[in-house]
């Protein structure tokens, strides 16, 4: 396996011109809510899209490339994550504009959150649900986030992207393939920006319903814990934590990880607990759900990078003991 810092030396010819900061062997646990895993082979932070397309036209087609937000979804396993990472800041990919009567564009690295109060501040209301997803646009962008209700995809008019090539593209809302959790985009893409059409609303009812959205996770979710937010996929018909707790699995525990005694479908760093901890106990949660139900849950979490030696995850996790 070759470390970080070779892979740097291997490629410094051929990234002279880049502006942005490149990292090796980058410590990615802090980057996510989980506060677990291993480091990136190599972290790129670009300086803007200019700066990220040069990079990717200058980056060998074999080195493997991730994107990372703010890693509110996400779980690093603990042998690191293999070529490069990249991660977009708010300096170079933070822009809000309002464009037109209620359309915004906003950057890639801005916080949900955020592109919810702009548009509190712009009058345009349909964005409200963004104001519970803690995540930036980018993600959004990629696994159709949603809440209360509402998905990314009833937002979104087109997406600004680079590929692997580094050339600059737009995709209309049909060329996003969106389903459930899902963008169909080529996974080469890295996604930069988002234009989103909400509607004309008066700054009292998109409040009133923030707040409702604001009240929903302080009252339902772990949401002061380290956790990487809902675990598995709703299936057709029921919630995922529906069936965490008819199969007996609240407050189960594995090693420092646990499933959220408030909230079935949230797995928690509740001490000290590793990346394998988790995603053994959340395979341990869907192998308990389909031998109670039988319904196979599907991973939310997005889970990236390599295992430890020996430390691989056998799917449904069949040899670990009972966590409770």
């Amino acid at each position: 396996m070759t470390g970080g810092a070779e892979l740097l030396e291997h490629l410094k010819p051929r990234l002279s011109g880049v502006r942005g900061r490149l990292t090796a062997d980058a410590p990615l646990a802090p980057y996510t809510w989980f506060r677990v895993g291993g480091p990136a082979d190599l972290l790129f932070q670009p300086a803007d899209v200019d700066d990220l397309a040069a990079f990717l036209a200058a980056l060998p087609a074999d080195v493997p490339v991730t994107v990372i937000g703010v890693g509110s979804n996400l779980l690093v396993r603990d042998g690191g994550v293999e070529g490069v990472v990249i991660r977009l800041s708010a300096r170079g990919f933070g822009q809000l504009e309002k464009v037109g009567g209620t359309r915004i564009r906003a950057g890639a690295a801005v916080p949900d959150k955020r592109l919810a109060a702009f548009a509190l501040e712009c009058g345009i209301g349909g964005l409200e649900f963004y104001h519970g997803i803690p995540g930036t646009v980018g993600g959004a962008l990629r696994m159709n986030a949603g809440a209360n209700g509402t998905e990314t995809t009833s937002r979104v008019v087109e997406v600004e992207a680079v590929d692997r090539r580094g050339r600059r593209l737009t995709l209309a809302h049909a060329e996003m393939g969106y389903r459930y959790r899902h963008s169909g985009a080529p996974e080469g893409l890295v996604f930069t920006a988002g234009l989103f059409e909400g509607v004309k609303a008066e700054a009292a009812a998109i409040r009133a319903a923030m707040d409702a959205v604001q009240h929903h996770r302080e009252t339902a979710q772990p949401v002061r814990e380290k956790t990487g937010g809902s675990t598995f996929k709703n299936p057709p018909g029921t919630s995922a934590w529906r069936l965490i707790d008819a199969a007996g699995m609240r407050g189960a525990r594995v090693g420092g990880a646990q499933v959220s005694p408030m909230h079935c479908n949230f797995l928690i760093n509740a001490e000290n607990a590793t990346a394998h901890d988790l995603e053994t106990l959340g395979e341990t949660v869907r192998a308990r759900v389909l031998a109670h139900s039988g319904i196979e849950l599907e991973w939310e979490i997005k889970r990236i990078g390599r295992f430890l030696p020996g430390g691989e995850v056998a799917a449904f996790a069949p040899a670990v003991p009972d966590p409770a």
